[in-house]
């Protein structure tokens, strides 16, 4: 699988409790890759487990007050 798919896959794969690993793991792959067009494929999917993120985080804090 290469890091895109994999990317893809963690995309698609992950829940609050992963998000936090699921997103370092995407970084590291999103690192991996050695062109910008690759880089440019993988965005939508890293900004869309940056999202995911955001909104957990968010409603956890509302959860917690």
């Amino acid at each position: 699988m290469g890091a895109i798919e994999e990317i893809r896959r963690l995309y698609y794969a992950t829940t609050r409790a992963t998000i936090q690993r699921d997103l370092d793991r995407a970084i590291d792959l999103l690192k991996s890759l050695a062109s910008d067009e690759e880089r440019e494929r993988a965005a939508v999917y890293m900004d869309g487990l940056a999202q995911m993120r955001s909104e957990w985080k968010a409603k956890s804090r509302k959860a917690d007050t």
